[in-house]
């Protein structure tokens, strides 16, 4: 179900959204600002598992819609998140093999909105992203992804390598993105699978990677030695269409 993003300002504001149960999805908080109100409004942020940056007073007067944020602005997700177990029945409610993409800190939401998109249109079933150091479902994702945050159920979890652990034991194998693994050509992607995407600057992380029954790499000629998130998604999400259409 849809609900409407909202900027919080203030620091009681903030903190009574807290404290309401409102998921924060990133806080912005004033470099530097350490006083009581700031430090609580912060650890109960970590504690949600929220995205906090830290920047300058000018930054917030930027994002600020009042003119009186008080060092703090959050934000509040725009739309549902589902549950992994959503992304499995809506796979047997289509008599299809499970499709899953998890990303590992995408933080960009242009990047999410485009993979959320991208996954809609590549028939995948979910997309699992983790609670931390990740964006969540923003107005900016939503719009980015044109209408297919609508269609595409995205969950939200603590900790990725416990859920590839858990969606193991449902069959699910799953491959990651990588520059040291083998050409994705050369790998069989048919069946139950799951697509793990990392953040253009770390990629995936080493645990998560370890988890993984394939590592794919994907050919490239150029100078630069990365492609954005998003479009490494696209690519392996369409390799793994066109292994399942041959089958």
């Amino acid at each position: 179900m849809r609900y409407e993003e909202h900027t919080i300002e203030g620091r009681n504001a903030v903190l009574e959204a807290i404290r309401a149960g409102k998921t924060i999805d990133r806080l912005f908080v004033l470099s530097g600002s350490q006083d009581g109100p700031i430090r609580t409004i912060t650890d109960k942020a970590k504690r949600m598992d929220a995205i906090i940056t830290y920047v300058a007073r000018e930054r917030l007067d930027q994002l600020s819609q009042t003119g009186k944020h008080q060092g703090v602005i959050a934000y509040t997700a725009a739309y549902d998140y589902a549950k992994v177990e959503d992304i499995l029945e809506a796979a047997k409610e289509r008599n299809e093999a499970p499709f899953i993409i998890l990303l590992d800190s995408i933080e960009d939401p242009h990047n999410l909105g485009a993979i959320i998109r991208t996954a809609h249109q590549a028939g995948a079933h979910g997309i699992i992203i983790p609670k931390r150091r990740a964006v969540g479902l923003t107005a900016a994702v939503a719009k980015v992804s044109a209408g297919a945050i609508n269609y595409m159920p995205v969950a939200k979890v603590t900790n990725l390598t416990n859920t590839i652990e858990m969606l193991k034991k449902e069959g699910i194998w799953f491959v990651c993105a990588d520059m040291d693994g083998e050409m994705m050509y050369n790998l069989d992607l048919t069946g139950p699978i799951g697509l793990v995407i990392g953040s253009e600057g770390e990629g995936v992380g080493r645990l998560i990677k370890e988890k993984c029954d394939f590592i794919a790499k994907i050919p490239m000629f150029g100078k630069v030695d990365s492609l954005n998130a998003s479009v490494a998604a696209g690519i392996l999400a369409y390799e793994i269409v066109r292994q399942r259409l041959k089958t």
